[in-house]
């Protein structure tokens, strides 16, 4: 109820704040008609995202219709061209592929990797499970995947350890697995929906294409050090939250040896062949999802039988439309020049002669407040990006520098559980109050815009 009435509250007084302006000033004049309907398009489609309790599906293919009913498509086709995107098929396959680890029992590696580090006691864990979330992306690409791999084992070892359920063992790896799990994701752009969809705007509407390894190189370094500031400043804050570390078991009952899943070699080698396929080609002679594609029809046959028909009709389909329509509204709103004037119109309240420096922390400000409207951080991606390419193009900044700021910006909120699937997952396990939850969530997304922005000046 809070946080309903937060977002509420949020949304109303921006669109207030917009509809002032719209009245009362000459801002209209600047659209063309066409332009003032995309414009209505998107705050309907603002509604349907944060708001409306109509279901995800219903309300993409209202959107759809509606661009239809506004006109602002020359061709009823070009209503559907986000379903057209290799990247949303790039994020059904990886889910597919992601449900076959899964179902295939390599979770069951990386639980016995975490109970091995329980044998150091719950320091250990403490230690290795942050360094070991970081580097799960690149084996196992759904967040929320990872979120329900750990959570019963990090719920088994707190009975382990002898903690209650407000401990801050507890309390301290929910925030691990919930944010920090969701800000890895950014690591690779093959790490999940949110990167995919990155990776592919970039290139659309930054006429700019990245290697799995150029992308790696370039956001690691501030990611990773972001989340470890921002782990190390979350584990003391919760420390003083909760009971002391100090009358429990240190240690764990030895865990037994267990035996890999049948078939692990022949289930991870082809994944790792794939992983591997993506540092060493080149995209523009192979594309990217020819792997994956390939894979999955290498987890579905007989022998392996990890995707079936069933996993295909489990997979989130509603998503699956709630992003390809939001991926033709964001094409939409990129062809006809909404995109180009809104850029214009964010210019016309900057002063002069701010510099590069200046002019990255507004767009990051910008991209911040628009990311706090939206649930799915995909969504807004693909409302935002096209936006801040025009700005960067007409103020002259490095493309890549702020195509790299908005993903990290919009990758890197969770201040409210809504923000991101694993975050609100993690809030609902009630380790953490909406209190803390607002804090730690403030915290680690302002760190991560400050690093964002030191890095757009001085690195990108």
């Amino acid at each position: 109820m809070v946080l309903s009435k937060l977002r509420f509250l949020s949304l109303f007084f921006l669109l207030s704040l917009s509809i002032i302006f719209y009245i009362y000033t000459d801002i209209a004049s600047a659209y063309s008609l066409q332009q003032q309907l995309t414009l209505l398009l998107l705050v309907i489609a603002i509604y349907f995202w944060t708001l409306s309790s109509l279901p995800i599906a219903t309300s993409s293919f209202v959107l759809i219709g509606l661009m239809l009913l506004f006109g602002v498509v020359e061709e009823p086709e070009e209503a559907f061209t986000g379903f057209m995107s290799s990247a949303l098929y790039f994020i059904l396959v990886l889910s597919l592929i992601s449900a076959a680890l899964v179902s295939s029992g390599i979770d069951r590696v990386f639980a016995h990797i975490i109970l091995k580090f329980s044998r150091g006691g719950f320091r250990a864990i403490l230690f290795g499970l942050p360094l070991l979330i970081l580097w799960m992306p690149v084996f196992l690409p759904s967040a929320v995947a990872r979120f329900r791999i750990l959570e019963p084992i990090i719920e088994e070892l707190n009975t382990r350890f002898g903690f209650g359920q407000e401990s801050l063992f507890r309390k301290y790896c929910m925030y691990l697995i919930g944010m920090f799990n969701q800000n890895s994701t950014m690591v690779v752009f093959t790490g999940g929906g949110f990167p995919i969809l990155a990776a592919q705007l970039l290139k659309d509407f930054g006429d700019a294409e990245i290697s799995w390894l150029g992308w790696f190189l370039r956001i690691a370094p501030p990611l990773w050090m972001a989340m470890l500031v921002i782990s190390f400043s979350v584990w003391f804050y919760f420390k003083k939250q909760s009971d002391s570390l100090d009358l429990i078991n240190t240690k764990v009952s030895k865990v037994e040896n267990e035996k890999l899943p049948p078939r692990f070699w022949w289930i991870i080698l082809p994944f790792g062949i794939m992983i591997v396929s993506w540092i060493v080609l080149d995209h523009q002679q192979v594309p990217l999802i020819l792997a994956p594609l390939l894979l999955v029809g290498y987890y579905g046959m007989p022998v392996n039988g990890l995707i079936t028909n069933k996993t295909v009709r489990n997979y989130d389909w509603e998503s699956f439309l709630l992003i390809g329509s939001s991926f033709s509204l964001g094409y939409v709103i990129e062809k006809n020049g909404t995109a180009f004037v809104l850029a214009e119109q964010l210019l016309s309240f900057l002063p002069d002669d701010l510099g590069e420096f200046g002019n990255l922390v507004i767009i990051a400000c910008f991209i911040f407040v628009l990311r706090f409207l939206f649930v799915v951080p995909s969504t807004s991606m693909i409302i935002i990006f096209p936006i801040v390419m025009n700005y960067a193009h007409i103020l002259g900044l490095s493309i890549i520098a702020s195509a790299f700021l908005v993903i990290m910006i919009i990758g890197g909120v969770t201040i409210l559980p809504i923000h991101s699937p694993t975050t609100f997952l993690a809030f609902q396990k009630k380790a953490f109050s909406i209190k803390e939850q607002i804090i730690v969530g403030s915290y680690s997304s302002v760190i991560i815009l400050v690093i964002a922005i030191t890095w757009a000046v001085f690195v990108w």
